[in-house]
């Protein structure tokens, strides 16, 4: 199987037909043990992705504007180094 200039490969009809990846179908890459692998993208691991990120974007519109502006990167290194 080759892998085209823009990274793209054809995954073979009867893999896709075992594991039900169609047309217009999400899936994920991911690495486990040294090899990458892709599954098959489900509505219900759609909707928990979702929820986690928009738990996240709640959490950091409540941190917005909690900052020490005062504080510069170098001081901050300095308080958090060595703990």
């Amino acid at each position: 199987m080759r892998v085209t200039s823009k990274g793209q490969v054809t995954i073979p009809r009867d893999l896709r037909e075992m594991f039900g990846i169609h047309a217009n179908s999400e899936v994920i890459f991911g690495i486990e043990g040294g090899k990458i692998t892709i599954t098959r993208r489900d509505d219900e691991q759609r909707q928990v992705d979702r929820e986690g990120l928009d738990r996240f974007l709640a959490a950091l519109d409540r941190l917005e504007g909690t900052g020490d502006q005062a504080i510069n990167a170098d001081d901050i290194m300095t308080l958090t180094r060595d703990r």
